[in-house]
């Protein structure tokens, strides 16, 4: 069974890069996954909602979400996974960007990327909501389409920053008017 979802994985990232990269877009998913590089996007996003008074909250939640995805993908699961690359394990893959420094399982762009967009999908309204969330699929596809992660990664990673990002929240209500506003319940 894991063999067979392990080769699925491969024989996918082989159909995308034989039937779906292209000379257009090419340099858009190029562009659209270096956007999660680091969480760059998302960290300059968190920081400009901190400006204001009416956004800071979602800022710091926002913070919070790629602190705990860097924490829990990045740190903790690709190190006990271990899954290597796949442009080192499908036979005929080429990745169209440069080697990654670290493990596969899970994608780090598509966990931090989800982490934010769940946390300003659910704070701000739809108008700056749902493109958050759009932009962490294309990000996750990007992931895919670029050939450093195999759908498993992207899939789970999307949950799991999700996750993180919902976590996050709860955090962050629960926290607010004790810690930053300096309110206790009564």
């Amino acid at each position: 069974m894991f063999q067979n979802l392990i080769q699925l994985d491969g024989n996918i990232l082989i159909w995308i890069q034989e039937n779906v990269r292209n000379d257009v877009l090419t340099p858009i998913f190029k562009f659209i996954t270096h956007l999660g590089d680091s969480g760059s996007i998302w960290i300059v996003l968190s920081l400009l909602l901190l400006v204001s008074r009416k956004t800071r909250k979602v800022g710091f939640a926002a913070l919070l979400a790629l602190l705990l995805s860097l924490i829990v993908n990045n740190g903790i699961l690709k190190n006990v996974v271990g899954r290597t690359r796949p442009y080192d394990a499908v036979e005929g893959l080429r990745a169209l960007i440069g080697r990654q420094r670290d493990l596969s399982f899970p994608s780090g762009h598509t966990g931090s990327s989800f982490a934010a967009a769940i946390v300003l999908y659910r704070s701000l309204p739809k108008k700056y909501g749902v493109p958050a969330l759009v932009l962490a699929a294309l990000i996750g596809l990007s992931r895919l389409y670029v050939g450093v992660h195999y759908p498993t990664d992207v899939i789970f990673a999307a949950f799991s920053g999700t996750l993180l990002g919902l976590l996050a929240l709860k955090m962050t209500n629960g926290a607010w008017d004790r810690w930053i506003l300096g309110r206790s319940k009564k």
